[in-house]
């Protein structure tokens, strides 16, 4: 389906969501006709970031907005689905844009199996009634599938539209870049190169999949990295799991934009504790580079300065190699929570790989080394 024709239909002027490599040709028609505006299309922190969006829309205007997110973030809005949207407290009608990652019988990685297993089933638990959108779904079929949500949504509940993969289609193409001239896969083997036998633990997308294969080239093993390939933005939780229980042992998290924006609060827990063993790397290239591109608001935003606010007692932002591996050392040998935002360009090899381990595995070999 034209995801012109998908976006008439529903005929909403307000969208609100996350961004999912398998809502990208719906991604892009967005930035290329609203950009990012206040007004008619927001790029949030996290998906019930956007529930909560969308019912303020509502609110304002008594309008219908859509939220848009990779199924992943059906967990970040069952709290305000069930607790503010619901037609038994706020009855806020919704319509919800949902791409199918690891539908039942279709491949995917390991992070989005049971997750794609579960989609519908949450849905339904939520109680709102879910259409699945595939390639063969024509424009007649998804306007009364429109028309039959309508009459939820009159009543104060919300719908889901599900997408399967490759069921939105848009021919222009829009190519996301920043002013940064580092790449990332250069600057986590930097990291790499400095760590020695020290644990890493790896943000969700494409800085894992990076580290995972700079240790293949260097025949080093994966038994130090801890790959966090699902549950986006909880690296930096898991690494401060990990520091308080081995106060001997320094710690290493190398995280993403998209990822620290999505669940901040960590960084003001982290701070507060303040554990000596921690360094917190941000690679911030001020994109959802993992799903296609679209731009974080990172970009207006000072994460250094709010790491320090937070009670990091180290923090510095750095722009070339040079200035990376001088923190790099000082990290290496300090005692002292530290936090290093590296400003990177957009952008991996087109035959980037991806982890040829399992989780178990990852996690198995993991534990014995910590």
């Amino acid at each position: 389906m034209n995801v012109e024709n998908f976006v008439k239909t529903i005929g909403s002027d307000f969208w609100c969501g996350v961004p999912d490599s398998q809502l990208k040709p719906l991604c892009d028609y967005l930035m290329n006709s609203y950009g990012i505006d206040l007004k008619h299309h927001i790029i949030a922190a996290n998906e019930g970031n956007c529930a909560a969006i969308a019912v303020g829309y509502h609110l304002a205007t008594g309008k219908t907005p859509v939220v848009y997110m990779q199924n992943s973030g059906e967990g970040n809005i069952i709290n305000p689905v069930a607790s503010l949207l619901n037609d038994k407290v706020y009855a806020i009608p919704c319509i919800f844009v949902i791409g199918w990652r690891g539908e039942p019988g279709v491949h995917d990685e390991p992070q989005h199996i049971y997750q794609g297993e579960v989609t519908l089933k949450l849905l339904d638990d939520m109680n709102i009634r879910a259409f699945v959108v595939d390639k063969n779904t024509s424009d007649k079929e998804f306007d009364e599938m429109m028309k039959t949500g309508y009459a939820d949504l009159t009543s104060g509940k919300q719908v889901a539209f599900v997408i399967k993969k490759g069921a939105l289609t848009f021919d222009n193409k829009i190519k996301y870049e920043n002013k940064n001239s580092l790449i990332r896969e250069e600057v986590v083997e930097h990291i790499v190169d400095a760590t020695g036998n020290d644990a890493i633990v790896s943000t969700t997308g494409k800085v894992s999949r990076e580290l995972f294969e700079i240790r293949e080239k260097k025949n080093q093993g994966h038994g130090f990295d801890f790959l966090t390939v699902g549950s986006m933005g909880h690296s930096s939780s898991i690494a401060l799991g990990i520091a308080a229980a081995k106060p001997n042992k320094k710690i290493w998290c190398i995280d993403g934009d998209g990822a620290v924006l999505m669940h901040m609060g960590a960084m003001a827990l982290i701070g507060a504790n303040a554990p000596k063993n921690l360094v917190h790397i941000v690679i911030n290239n001020g994109a959802h580079e993992t799903v296609g591109g679209m731009p974080t608001v990172t970009e207006k935003i000072d994460l250094a300065a709010i790491a320090k606010a937070c009670g990091y007692v180290y923090t510095v932002k750095v722009d070339s190699l040079r200035q990376l591996d001088i923190e790099l050392k000082k990290a290496k040998s300090g005692n002292e929570l530290t936090f290093i935002e590296v400003m990177c360009s957009i952008g991996s090899r087109a035959d980037l790989g991806r982890p040829t381990t399992t989780p178990i595995q990852n996690k198995n070999e993991f534990m014995k080394n910590i």
